[in-house]
């Protein structure tokens, strides 16, 4: 059986708690591999390690961290097909959809490529007479990453490479479900030159996030999860004085208009609902339909939902995968077979679908729940799996105030013809990330990732300028020189003038 470790100090360190957790094939349930949990002890190690490392990574030159960054990037292009294997026989997305999380990681380690100008700092000159003002930015010391199992390459690229470009050394505790992915960004960043203990990852459970969110040399922590954890990290980290970055969860909502092209609506909502098997905090899981449309809206999703292809994984015809486990398969599987009894007309049912071949697999087919009420239990929680709610409302004003009211405010999208309804929408939504005509509005990297209210607790979004404002801090710097000219001639022991 395959055995993942930890890294730290630019090497494999074998786990010596005695602790391990099992990692499964979610097309097949088989354990394949097992991971090493991580004791207090163990963390203490690694973030020793990044401490001994930041005295010289922090005071490194841009040229030599960004010249670092330019090759780790070409290696991350040369192996997207190993790293995408790996995030497929662990969590079990098909291999274009790993593919496309590879992409928008690498995405980001490009921007870490180019931070030189955004940490250019500002100066001003003869704010009084002979004195100068500058402001500039400074690496924080040891930062903490704690990232989700449904995309284990991309978040961590979200994190890392903007935070070892702006001069910090990374501690990052990725998810037990589906570790070797992190393991192969580390070993990949150390092949590209990155010294000893910049990047470090160690494997665990709570007691490793918790020695994490308490250790007195940690200065900051990221993380991406549910919003139960988040709101955990949040108030742990900074109770123990941290700098906290703890992006939650979801339940986005596409706005469909009477006006829309509905071919188009459709289209969208079986890719933003049922893509990656629903288990992305960006994904479309609430569709509200406005006026008359709800009926056709829905004949044409449950249309295209019928047709999509669930299998393994590696199989080049699959377009779903499985569930990451049974448990968490059981789980969304319980929202549906509870939907009718709280008013829903369940269109889709999909919790009795297998795979020939793969009997044992964490198999759950696509699930279409119309006319849910917003006080029942598929449209409250996060279910986190291929299940969608068709929500009904007559006005486009009931549709933003059903969407305003929900506790979460990560992402939503409206679809409509007409530029003034979109236009309002993107102003009146309380919501941190919006798309007009686009699904699943995750933005480039060069713009900030983050959502509003329950979706994120913290000042700061993920990436972007954010990213680099969360792991740098600012310093002011006051200068004033005298003259040369008004240096005086030989000794003068006298008090000195004040000009």
């Amino acid at each position: 059986m395959k055995t993942v470790n930890h890294w730290i100090g630019g090497k494999s360190v074998e786990g010596a708690s005695g602790n391990w957790g099992p990692v499964t094939d979610p097309a097949t349930g088989a354990v394949t591999t097992r991971v090493a949990l991580a004791s207090a002890e163990e963390v203490d190690s690694a973030v020793a390690t990044a401490k001994a490392a930041y005295a010289g990574w922090g005071t490194s030159s841009l040229a030599r961290r960004t010249g670092i960054l330019f090759r780790y990037r070409a290696l991350l292009d040369a192996r997207r097909d190993d790293i995408a294997a790996l995030i497929t026989a662990e969590h079990g997305k098909v291999h274009s959809d790993a593919l496309g999380e590879v992409a928008r990681g690498i995405e980001i380690v490009e921007l870490a490529c180019g931070i030189t100008t955004q940490l250019k700092g500002e100066l001003s000159t003869q704010v009084s007479s002979r004195v100068d003002v500058a402001s500039i930015r400074q690496p924080l010391g040891v930062v903490a990453g704690i990232t989700p199992f449904n995309f284990p390459a991309m978040v961590p690229m979200w994190m890392f490479p903007p935070a070892i470009a702006c001069g910090n050394t990374f501690v990052l505790k990725p998810s037990e479900k589906d570790p070797s992915s992190a393991n192969l960004l580390a070993e990949l960043a150390h092949e590209a030159g990155l010294p000893d203990g910049v990047l470090n990852v160690v494997h665990g459970d709570k007691v490793a996030v918790d020695r994490l969110l308490a250790h007195p040399d940690v200065v900051a922590v990221s993380f991406v999860g549910s919003t139960p954890i988040a709101r955990h990290i949040h108030t742990t980290a900074s109770a123990n004085g941290k700098r906290v970055q703890a992006l939650g969860g979801a339940k986005n909502h596409m706005l469909v208009l009477p006006d829309a092209d509905l071919d188009a609506a459709a289209d969208a909502a079986v890719s933003a609902a049922y893509g990656s098997a629903g288990e992305r905090c960006m994904a479309i899981s609430a569709v509200v339909a406005v006026g008359a449309i709800g009926d056709e809206l829905v004949a044409r999703i449950r249309e295209r939902a019928e047709k999509v292809r669930i299998g393994p994984g590696d199989d080049p015809a699959s377009e779903m995968g499985p569930l990451i486990t049974r448990a968490h398969r059981d789980k969304v599987a319980g929202y549906v077979t509870g939907a009718a009894a709280q008013g829903a007309e369940v269109v889709l049912d999909g919790t009795g679908y297998t795979v020939e071949g793969y009997e044992e697999g964490n198999w759950i087919g696509l699930s279409l729940l119309d006319k849910v009420s917003t006080d029942s239990d598929a449209y409250r929680d996060e279910i986190f799996g291929p299940v969608l709610c068709v929500l009904r409302t007559e006005t486009y004003e009931e549709g933003v105030a059903l969407i305003n009211a929900s506790p979460f405010g990560n992402g939503t999208a409206i679809f409509t013809r007409d530029g003034g309804a979109a236009r309002r929408f993107q102003l009146e939504i309380e919501v941190g990330m919006v798309g007009v005509n686009v699904p699943i509005p995750v933005p480039v990297g060069y713009h900030s990732f983050g959502g509003w209210k329950d979706s994120l607790f913290g000042d700061h979004h993920i990436y972007g300028n954010d990213g680099v404002r969360f792991y740098t801090r600012g310093k002011v710097i006051t200068t004033r020189w005298p003259d040369p000219a008004d240096a005086p001639s030989g000794v003068d022991l006298g008090f000195p003038r004040n000009h």
